[in-house]
């Protein structure tokens, strides 16, 4: 697996849905964490996808994180696993991009096992650890440990924005900046 290449990256946004929020351990934290990558994303014109599980029981995205992605793809499931919901490969498959990095809840279940899928598929899933939850963070854990030993990257938010950004003083890394600070 290579680095983490903004060239070569999508961002996925698995079920960050307003009904969730509440019992998610440590949300504000998630949340903060997944905007500052969404507007990194935005800088390096990273394409975005977004799921939303069963959004009539669920609700919708969280309100800032769809403000902040304006030009972001949202899919529909009902399945845990993005990948088993028919139509979500193709779409991934547009952006023709090998890399995705993940963000989201709940990372025992859609987070985990849209993962596991999507390595299966091939793709180089990169994981952002301080930008997924669940409402109990040993489960949370559990879940990091079982998609490293199934190949995906764990990293955090920031080691992802650097790789994406490679050089500090270009006009990128002068965007990136205050996201960070």
């Amino acid at each position: 697996m290579s680095n983490v290449d903004a060239l070569r990256s999508v961002l996925l946004i698995i079920d960050i849905q307003t009904k969730l929020e509440p019992a998610i351990a440590d949300f504000s934290a998630i949340l903060k964490c997944s905007l500052q990558l969404s507007q990194a994303s935005l800088v390096h014109k990273i394409p975005t996808l977004i799921t939303e599980q069963y959004k009539k029981g669920l609700g919708a995205t969280n309100q800032t994180l769809q403000d902040a992605l304006p030009q972001a793809d949202y899919f529909h499931k009902t399945h845990f696993s993005a990948c088993a919901e028919p139509g979500f490969l193709a779409q991934l498959a547009k952006y023709t991009r090998p890399q995705v990095v993940v963000i989201g809840t709940e990372a025992h279940v859609c987070v985990l096992q849209t993962c596991l899928d999507l390595l299966q598929y091939g793709y180089e899933v990169i994981i952002a650890v301080d930008a997924i939850g669940s409402r109990n963070d040993n489960h949370k854990i559990i879940a990091t440990e079982q998609l490293r030993q199934a190949g995906a990257i764990i990293s955090s938010t920031e080691s992802i924005i650097f790789q994406w950004t490679k050089q500090a003083a270009t006009p990128n890394f002068k965007k990136i900046l205050p996201i960070i600070k």
